[in-house]
């Protein structure tokens, strides 16, 4: 282990959906401390970046968008230490508008395809390339990207809290498949974290409607909800999926750790 304390130096992670938000603050993490990290984001064009990443173009619901990804980091870095699966979509959407008002915000086949596309199929595509690495190696960590409404639900989210689900259930299986390879697989499931731009206005409109209130009536007094009483920073996110890809953490695997300030919905 290196001097430091997480002993990230020279570990080689893919980060996906890197480039904004919280995978942005993860990477940057990582990198502050030492690793060298790979960016696989949509909107990227390849290359060395300035704050010391690299990133690589990548479609994480389409298989050989996702291999090319992983074989590109092999060649430039020889190896893949850690995988953090981040990438994923929210369209807050109803089971049914019973209303009828806003028809375009009742869940459709389209939009379920496109959330499990990028939130369910993503995520075993890319630990399905990245394990074929790491079992060469004999080690390796996998963090996936979770929700807290993954773990309890959330009303007008029905679609994003089951695929949130489901990484949750990989989670706890791919670590019971991968623990003889020393391949540890473990989970955050963020709740209210400070917003980013990707929380957009249609974003919110949908997501007002979806709860029955006015896009106004989304902020909520924190104090009252989260017993920590303010909403998470994308930074302590990155400091937890940095423990928890380094070897401090060696004999956590297969679950899910909750970052939420201890809000529960109840």
């Amino acid at each position: 282990m290196a001097d430091t304390w997480l002993g990230l130096e020279g570990k080689v992670a893919i980060v996906t959906g890197g480039a904004s938000g919280i995978g942005l603050h993860i990477a940057q993490e990582l990198i502050r401390n030492g690793a060298k990290v790979v960016v696989s984001d949509l909107n990227v064009e390849e290359g060395q970046q300035a704050d010391g990443s690299y990133t690589i173009q990548c479609n994480v619901t389409e298989k050989a968008s996702v291999d090319q990804m992983v074989a590109k980091t092999v060649e430039l870095f020889g190896s893949v230490d850690i995988l953090v699966n981040n990438a994923g979509v929210n369209l807050p959407r109803l089971l049914v508008d019973v209303k009828g008002e806003r028809p375009e915000y009742e869940l459709s086949e389209k939009d379920f395809d496109f959330m499990v596309a990028v939130n369910q199929k993503g995520p075993f595509l890319c630990a399905q390339a990245a394990t074929k690495e790491m079992v060469k190696q004999n080690h390796g960590v996998i963090v996936n990207v979770a929700s807290e409404a993954g773990q309890e639900g959330s009303a007008g989210q029905s679609c994003y809290s089951a695929t949130k689900g489901a990484v949750i259930s990989f989670t706890r299986a791919w670590a019971k498949e991968l623990g003889p390879y020393n391949i540890r697989v473990v989970a955050i499931a963020p709740g209210i974290m400070e917003t980013t731009g990707l929380r957009t206005d249609a974003y919110n409109e949908a997501l007002a409607y979806t709860r029955g209130v006015t896009v106004d009536g989304l902020s909520t007094d924190y104090s009252k909800s989260i017993p920590l009483a303010r909403e998470g920073k994308l930074s302590e996110v990155g400091e937890l999926v940095s423990y928890l890809a380094s070897e401090r953490s060696s004999y956590i695997t297969g679950t899910t750790i909750n970052i939420s300030g201890g809000k529960s919905r109840g």
